[in-house]
């Protein structure tokens, strides 16, 4: 074997290859680092999602289900006002945080949908359920419940009287609670939500209480008493 033989480089048809080779690994790594930062993006989009679901169903589980059927008699001289009221894309009623909670005492919740740059939210008015200091007004909390919220709407089962049968409706302005509160939720992305429903604790409808012989009502203003007498006045 000559020595030219031996030091010639490789022919340029072995480069070509070569470089041919180079190029589609080069191009099955960056695919695969795309296919895998794309399903880690899923992965968090869907546990974004799950943790917003939970969020919104365990705030109407604590606080709707358990909203009290009481009157605002202060808010307005002489006027009196049944504090829940319900229509098709808003809601309001009177509930109270848990007992590790800051705020003390009842709270008027107040939900809706609202629209701003990014979009449309679930906007929550909180403001304390009771008479305020003379010459004073609360102060309202605004929370954001929900971002990127596409329709946001509500429906409630109940009847019209104690005998009648119950029926849902799109607007509720009672003098007493509804039964059932169905709440339906769309996202901008189309993601899918189920729809949620919540049985109210008490409806202020029922005449009586097998384990306490009070009517919901009556109950119910127990129950704002005790949370009353909790309740720091000058907290606003």
């Amino acid at each position: 074997m000559s020595l030219r033989k031996i030091n010639a480089g490789f022919t340029l048809i072995e480069v070509l290859i070569a470089m041919t080779l180079l190029g589609i690994m080069v191009v099955l790594l960056f695919s695969s680092m795309k296919t895998c930062a794309e399903s880690w993006q899923k992965g968090e989009d869907k546990i974004a999602e799950v943790n917003d679901a939970a969020v919104v169903y365990q705030f109407f589980q604590h606080h709707l289900t358990t909203a009290l059927p009481l009157w605002d008699d202060f808010s307005e001289k002489d006027s009196r006002v049944f504090a829940f009221q319900g229509k098709h894309d808003e809601i309001q009623f009177v509930s109270s945080f848990p007992a590790s909670a800051k705020k003390t005492g009842l709270q008027l919740f107040s939900l809706k949908l609202m629209k701003d740059d990014e979009g449309q939210s679930i906007q929550v008015s909180i403001t304390p359920f009771f008479p305020s200091a003379e010459g004073e007004e609360w102060r309202k909390e605004e929370v954001t419940l929900l971002n990127h919220v596409s329709s946001f709407s509500l429906s409630y089962f109940g009847s019209d009287d104690i005998q009648g049968e119950g029926y849902w409706q799109d607007v509720w302005q009672q003098e007493s609670q509804p039964r059932l509160v169905k709440i339906k939720i769309e996202r901008d992305d189309g993601s899918y939500w189920p729809d949620m429903l919540f049985d109210m604790k008490f409806t202020g409808q029922s005449s009586d209480s097998s384990n306490t012989g009070q009517s919901d009502e009556e109950q119910a203003q127990a129950e704002a008493a005790g949370l009353e007498n909790n309740s720091f006045p000058g907290d606003q």
